[in-house]
């Protein structure tokens, strides 16, 4: 009894970490991790056993969360831009910041812009998968995703110069 809930705690802290780069707060994010959960239970038959549980049990995390932003407000996604995909020249090392200001200046992104950088940058989706899951173009993935970068490489020259 005692290794499930230690197995049920490894689960639930690495979905909740999921849930919280989806989310707009702590809050929201463990409104996610609820609507997972029984999501997961609802649906525990229809694991194959084909590929990770752990990365089913995201793929589940993530749709969720995506789903009730749908719900929540209409994602307002950007119509593509031409001249908006630039190559990103950040000049910032990952160390330069803490987990805790990177997931902030994440979470601060617009729900369009977030839900993108997420999907691509941290869960390696592609643009095609993310354009049918957010029911948007390629184009508009890539102009999104290059908008986030944007936002984010702005906030942490903030953040830096703060520091220094």
């Amino acid at each position: 009894m005692e290794a499930q809930s230690k197995v049920y705690h490894l689960f639930a802290d690495k979905l909740f970490a999921v849930s919280l780069k989806y989310s707009k707060n702590y809050q929201d994010a463990e409104d996610n991790l609820q609507d997972s959960f029984v999501t997961i239970f609802a649906k525990i038959k229809q694991y194959k056993y084909k590929g990770s549980f752990e990365g089913w049990l995201k793929r589940i995390t993530i749709h969720t969360a995506i789903q009730k932003y749908r719900k929540k407000v209409p994602l307002e996604i950007v119509k593509e831009v031409a001249d908006d995909i630039e190559e990103d020249d950040t000049d910032f090392n990952s160390s330069d910041f803490s987990i805790t200001v990177l997931l902030d200046c994440i979470q601060q992104l617009p729900n369009r812009y977030r839900l993108v950088f997420n999907l691509y940058v941290l869960d390696d989706y592609a643009h095609k998968e993310i354009a049918a899951l957010l029911n948007i173009s390629e184009g508009t993935s890539k102009s999104n995703l290059s908008r986030a970068r944007k936002i984010l490489k702005q906030k942490l020259t903030a953040q830096k110069n703060m520091l220094n």
